[in-house]
């Protein structure tokens, strides 16, 4: 039974500072969430435009996750319907083929105590390796194409995403099915967990 109430643990993840020695642009820890909340987003970090705004998906793979999910800009954000709880809640800093990854203090020492305080989650989409990997456990397959193909054995409750990165534009454009096999489900899905 969880000891504290999920403001209380909000605000000790909003005041970390764990990795900030190994954050190139500082500790932000950027997550959205309240009890009455049915849809989670896990995601992966955020990326520098969300760290220096402060909200999450708040750049185009925002955008494109809203059209995805069917929902608008203010539906997203109303934190009391859907919690946005990315594996790693600060910037890790830049790569040579994109972001790092998500730092694993984060889901090593948050993720489980907050989890125990969503209760009334109907709906979890996963997005990108990270999230499923945590998620998924050894039910993930062994990339995430196959992981996200095989979206119907996670059901009803959790849907793995790709990333919707513009950077992904190319896995799109392989695998046409994505579109049309599972968008229009994870469309309905969003809409009756919201319900």
């Amino acid at each position: 039974m969880p000891t504290k109430s999920l403001p209380a643990l909000l605000r000790e993840i909003r005041s970390c500072r764990i990795c900030e020695p190994d954050l190139p642009e500082g500790a932000n820890p950027v997550l959205r969430a309240r009890k009455s909340a049915s849809i989670l987003i896990a995601g992966q970090a955020p990326g520098i435009r969300v760290h220096q705004s402060s909200t999450p998906f708040n750049d185009p793979s925002g955008d494109r996750l809203r059209k995805w999910m069917g929902i608008d800009h203010d539906l997203f954000y109303n934190e009391s319907r859907i919690a946005i709880v990315p594996m790693g809640f600060c910037f890790p800093g830049s790569a040579s083929r994109g972001d790092l990854p998500p730092r694993k203090e984060c889901s090593q020492t948050w993720h489980a105590q907050l989890l125990g305080l969503l209760p009334n989650i109907k709906l979890t989409l996963v997005i990108g390796i990270y999230a499923q990997a945590y998620y998924l456990g050894a039910n993930r397959k062994s990339s995430l194409t196959e992981t996200v193909k095989a979206w119907k054995e996670y059901g009803p409750s959790i849907i793995p995403l790709p990333h919707p990165s513009p950077r992904n534009n190319i896995w799109l454009k392989k695998n046409p099915w994505f579109e049309t096999e599972l968008l229009p489900v994870l469309s309905e899905k969003v809409s009756s967990s919201l319900a």
